[in-house]
């Protein structure tokens, strides 16, 4: 099995440029859950929680789900240190794993990027989700200037919004919302947010 880089980076992960970058985008989707408080929250790919612990005070539970043992370790002791009494965590790979979970809300901030067939996983977080459910993308507009084998270039509305049709959501609504300095694989990129129902 191929080795999961994000094991090894888990113990640097919280840097302070991953932590500015984390604030301003929990401070967007939180925008999203005004009305969530008795909504149940997936954060899938939460890396080291710092998107998704701040989402939980909005939410009635958030469960953050990232592949690597290690990133879901430095998440428990966050919940263990700040006590965060609606928040479980769980090591799974939707690409791979079958699970019998349901969620009103799943986030997938900067995730779709790194997985190579990104209509398998749509597939995957669409069967995850209850009917009438939202799924909240947060990734990088496509940019000509990034080229790395492991990664996409970031992604292109129209392509995005046909996949997630063909997935089976009923609309979804794209907006950049932060445009920052050497972001991506040290280029300049444009932040978007994606909100798909089903």
């Amino acid at each position: 099995m191929e080795e999961n880089v994000f094991e090894r980076m888990a113990e640097k992960y919280d840097s302070p440029d991953r932590i500015a970058l984390a604030n301003i985008v929990a401070n967007r989707v939180k925008e999203e859950l005004r009305d969530a408080e008795d909504k149940t929250l997936i954060d899938y790919g939460s890396g080291t929680g710092l998107v998704g612990l701040q989402l939980a005070e909005l939410v009635k539970s958030a469960t953050l789900i990232d592949s690597s043992e290690n990133m879901v370790k430095i998440i428990r002791e966050k919940i263990t240190n700040h006590p965060i009494t609606n928040a479980e965590t769980l090591v799974a790979d939707f690409t791979t794993d079958t699970l019998d979970l349901k969620a009103d809300i799943i986030v997938v901030s900067l995730v779709l990027l790194h997985i190579p067939d990104t209509k398998a996983i749509l597939k995957s977080l669409y069967e995850t989700l209850n009917k009438g459910g939202r799924l909240i993308i947060i990734d990088f507009e496509k940019n000509p200037n990034v080229s790395h084998p492991k990664v996409h270039n970031g992604f292109d509305f129209e392509a995005l919004t046909a996949l997630l049709t063909d997935t089976g959501f009923e609309s979804t609504d794209i907006q950049v919302f932060h445009h920052g300095k050497q972001v991506f694989m040290k280029q300049d990129a444009s932040l978007f947010i994606a909100v798909s129902e089903k």
